[in-house]
């Protein structure tokens, strides 16, 4: 699986120049924080949401609320680690609400085209040698994300953060909460589910 988020690490001294600007009241800071941090942070969501309009709102709403908290940023920790946080924890509540389930039993299983109401990481790239592959492609994206949705919310979290984003276990262990050792108990159980749902599919 493709790493789509580069480890947080330390908070990078760009960050912090804007963070203490936005402190001081400067909006065009919090823009810049947004623009700077938006794909990456989508793409946590897309993978926790499985659906475009979902992640897009889900984003929209964890940077609304970062915003409204950032006077208490401590700078302890990588910006991208608490936004990441706010993310999860956002997405929890989305995926709880009874409008959310209710989406989820009744969209449709159609392949759509195009990001837009489709999965923008299974879109395909002009210029793919054959439709037959493309099509493959696409059917293996589907099962991977299907697959890592239905594990249970503990092993779907570090199962994302570690093996899709790339994150390292320290990084997961400061966005969750978790122990190391949990996160690593966690991402092995997750792991062999996972592996046992795909078995035959890709």
């Amino acid at each position: 699986m493709n790493n789509h988020i580069k480890r947080p690490g330390a908070l990078s001294r760009e960050d912090t120049v804007l963070i203490r600007a936005i402190q001081t009241g400067d909006m065009a800071a919090f823009d810049e924080l947004v623009l700077k941090h938006k794909d990456r942070l989508f793409n946590l969501v897309y993978w926790f949401l499985g659906d475009y309009q979902d992640a897009n709102d889900c984003a929209q709403e964890t940077f609304m609320k970062a915003f409204k908290s950032i006077n208490r940023f401590r700078f302890e920790s990588a910006f991208s680690t608490w936004l990441y946080r706010i993310a999860i924890n956002t997405c929890k509540n989305r995926i709880k609400s009874s409008a959310y389930r209710w989406k989820k039993k009744t969209v449709s299983l159609e392949i759509s085209n195009g990001s837009k109401n489709g999965n923008p990481c299974s879109e395909i790239v002009n210029g793919s040698p054959t439709p037959a592959m493309a099509l493959e492609k696409k059917e293996r994206m589907m099962w991977i994300q299907k697959a890592i949705n239905s594990l249970p919310e503990e092993q779907n979290q570090v199962v994302v953060l570690r093996d899709i984003q790339g994150l390292s276990y320290q990084d997961i262990s400061d966005i969750t909460g978790l122990n190391l050792g949990t996160v690593k108990s966690r991402l092995a159980r997750g792991r062999l589910e996972l592996k046992n749902k795909l078995k035959g599919r890709i």
